[in-house]
């Protein structure tokens, strides 16, 4: 025992002690030095030689996902309330059937960049719904709940919320 560890340290001072610059047993050249690298730029955004590019695709990669939402059958209800960070927009409806999931509250592809006529902002209030058939059942059985959260920048030009649903749509105003 005494002996393998008097040999281990030996080694040890030995190839840490090596005075050749570019030999390969020198600890110091093992994971060598850093050059400078040009950054290439695609798209107008620069990359990161240190992340590599994805070119190949995986057999286990998952296409997008489709989108089978669709408009929750009407707004019952709906409410703008204040917070310290801007408002929180809470919208109550009933689906057309039982089973729905996925609820949100979506603004509306056309207010995305531009603000719409009046100021307004819209929502869709939209819901996915299974596969398979599902009982219709009370009003009560069908109610769906959604909020959005906006902040303060994003209500400075708005006047009217607006909520849509597939038969109806409400609005709050300033």
């Amino acid at each position: 025992m005494q002996r393998s560890l008097a040999l281990l340290l030996i080694g040890a001072v030995a190839l840490s002690g090596c005075g050749f610059r570019n030999s390969r047993v020198n600890p110091l050249n093992w994971f060598g030095g850093s050059d400078e690298v040009e950054v290439q730029e695609t798209s107008g955004e620069p990359v990161n030689p240190l992340i590599p590019v994805k070119t190949r695709v995986s057999v286990f990669a998952r296409p997008d996902a489709v989108d089978n939402s669709v408009l929750v059958q009407s707004v019952s209800e709906m409410r703008v309330e204040r917070t310290p960070t801007g408002a929180i927009v809470y919208a109550t409806g009933i689906a057309a059937r039982q089973g729905a999931y996925g609820v949100e509250l979506r603004l509306d592809e056309a207010d995305r960049d531009v603000r719409t006529r009046d100021d307004t902002l819209d929502f869709t209030f939209r819901a996915t719904y299974p596969e398979y058939r599902t009982a219709v059942g009370s009003d009560r059985t069908r109610t769906l709940r959604a909020a959005f959260s906006l902040s303060k920048q994003e209500l400075a030009s708005v006047r009217s919320i607006r909520v849509v649903a597939a038969q109806n749509a409400r609005e709050s105003r300033r």
